[in-house]
């Protein structure tokens, strides 16, 4: 199909793109631009702008930043990704996460200083850029894989509870405090009695609004209505008297060029935190943006939005910002807006450098206790009852591993928090492969098939005959379990079998240790009396077990011979077995 010819829903990367093109997603999806979608991409640029200026003024609080600094990260994140990302919808700038992450950990490297808390907020920013190229250089996409939706959806709400509580101190007037999640707990409990009964009455009532927006408005700029309306009154009526404290006055005009003031080796932990918001970024972005690719029925591609997050990343680090990432609730108000490419981004930036120019002044009386209103509605999103729910019922192992990273996240912190979740995605992962189910087979009734015969009880054991199929890959850290299964198969068969059929069709690979392991498995059944026969070994199987010589010993297991063509010719029925010459050629 050519470009011309391609449907207005279509945004595909050019198949035949190579060289810098293919780095460049901007210079494909340029050149099959059509003109009617420039006023979708405009609207959506508009109405993402609306969106994301409350929302970031309230994340950079969370980062311990000037309010400025939210503003920042729409402002050059998005522009920069509308280069390098592969997604159409997918919005960048500020996430509760990583802002939560960056506060809680800058704060203890900053000393107090606001200059260096900036600095080491783009330092980080741009050691995410750097580790970016290197993830895309090594083709590293697939490794984000190996951390499970089991242990993100712990994480989140943990996460999601940390910054709520945060945010609580601002909705209720009080000062709050505490380090930790349990302490921060009990001083806003001590503090409830000095509650500013204004405050908190106008907090909740922009709670409300924003509620209620977001169920009967989705996607329409409801924060900014209520910023407007709060800062409003707060400017001519005598609320500002009563307690209420503002962002204060923002500096106009857009944000310089900047360099990071420090060095990696000025600041120590920076590489952890800039890690882990590497993977808390990734991880969010390809999901929101593959949720989106989705829902318009194209592809992304996840190497490549490490190009594009970079970018996002090296930007934000140069212009005075911090980590950004692609969110979830920004890029679906981007896509209900009808963004049609990357270009809504552009104008969603030109939009808020407009703002940054000649409006900053009106936010000056903006009440702090709206911004708390809009995180507490934003993380509301990252708790997801009803898939707790469903693990519970599907899984209580899985359950109890999101409950081990919730946990994590509120005893020990956000970031120690994502290392825990990581150390437990590949904890589960190599307890899973580690200990491999090993089924005994028995006949289904009326065929020559077999089949786990725990799962099918109507199956029928074959007498004298012993069936195993390993349901993985039999690799150094998972033979001793087998070994040691298929040993309590043999104690407890009713009947000494005399033949032992080892299944391989579910083993794609072995190693030399799982080679070995067979090996010794037919020793001790030749020393009790029994014989091993391997069956449906795959190719690249076949070939590692003839190089360890074990089709001389235990005879031949080519793609010839079945589960049902051993039975038979243990039971003297049939010889599939081919003629001696032919017995050790690899097929």
């Amino acid at each position: 199909m050519n470009q011309e010819a391609r449907p207005a829903d279509t945004f595909l990367a050019d198949a035949s793109a190579h060289g810098w093109r293919a780095a460049l997603p901007a210079a494909q999806w340029l050149r099959s631009y059509q003109a009617k979608w420039l006023a979708n991409d405009a609207i959506a640029g508009l109405t993402l702008a609306a969106y994301g200026i409350p929302v970031s003024l309230a994340y950079a609080s969370l980062a311990g930043l000037p309010p400025q600094y939210g503003i920042y990260c729409y402002l050059v994140g998005g522009l920069f990704y509308a280069l390098l990302g592969s997604s159409r919808q997918l919005a960048i700038g500020p996430t509760s996460a990583i802002s939560m992450l960056v506060g809680v950990t800058v704060a203890g490297m900053a000393g107090g200083d606001p200059e260096r808390w900036a600095s080491i907020a783009a330092l980080t920013a741009l050691l995410i850029a750097a580790m970016c190229v290197i993830a895309w250089l090594l083709r590293l996409s697939s490794l984000v894989n190996f951390i499970s939706e089991t242990i993100l959806l712990g994480f989140k709400a943990g996460a999601a509870c940390t910054i709520a509580l945060t945010q609580l101190p601002k909705l209720f007037g009080v000062k709050g405090g505490g380090e930790d999640f349990f302490d921060r707990l009990v001083i806003l409990g001590g503090q409830i009695p000095d509650t500013n009964l204004a405050v908190l009455s106008f907090g909740l009532v922009a709670l409300v609004l924003l509620l209620l927006a977001e169920r009967y408005l989705p996607g329409r700029p409801a924060a900014l209505f209520v910023v407007v309306v709060s800062t409003i009154l707060l400017s001519v009526t005598a609320l500002g008297d009563l307690g209420f404290k503002v962002v204060g006055a923002l500096p106009q005009g857009l944000p310089s060029f900047r360099w990071p003031g420090l060095r990696v080796r000025d600041v120590e932990g920076v590489v952890p935190l800039a890690f882990a918001c590497l993977l808390l970024s990734y991880v969010e972005s390809v999901s929101a943006a593959r949720a989106l690719a989705d829902a318009h029925k194209y592809e992304i591609d996840p190497r490549q939005e490490f190009l594009g997050l970079g970018a996002a990343n090296l930007g934000a680090a140069l212009f005075q910002a911090y980590p950004v990432a692609g969110g979830l609730s920004q890029s679906s108000v981007n896509d209900k807006a009808g963004a049609k490419t990357p270009l809504a981004l552009v104008f969603a930036s030109i939009t808020i450098g407009l703002c940054l120019m000649f409006l900053t002044g009106g936010l000056k009386n903006l009440p702090n206790v709206v911004l708390a209103a809009i995180v507490l509605v934003a993380v509301k999103g990252l708790v997801n009852i009803g898939e707790m729910k469903r693990l519970w019922r599907v899984s209580r192992y899985e359950f109890a591993v999101s409950m081990i990273a919730f946990g994590a996240v509120l005893l020990l912190g956000i970031l120690n928090g994502v290392i825990v979740a990581v150390l437990a995605s590949l904890t589960l992962l190599i307890g899973r492969v580690a200990r491999p189910h090993v089924a005994v087979l028995g006949r289904i009734p009326g065929t020559r098939k077999f089949s786990d015969i725990e799962r099918n009880p109507d199956n029928t054991s074959v007498p004298g005959v012993l069936i195993f199929r390993v349901d993985s890959s039999l690799l150094y850290f998972n033979v001793d379990h087998v070994h040691d299964a298929v040993r309590r198969m043999l104690q407890t068969a009713p009947d000494k079998p005399k033949l032992v059929i080892c299944d391989l069709s579910t083993s794609p690979q072995v190693d030399m240790a799982a080679a070995k392991m067979l090996s010794k498995l037919h020793q001790e059944l030749v020393q009790a009396g029994i014989r091993l026969q391997l069956v449906a070994a795959h190719a690249p199987v076949r070939d590692i077990l003839r190089a360890e010589g074990m089709e001389e010993s235990l005879g031949y297991f080519g793609r010839k011979i079945s589960v049902s063509d051993a039975i038979d010719e243990c039971n003297g029925a049939a010889d599939p077995a081919p003629p001696p010459g032919a017995r050790l050629m690899p097929v």
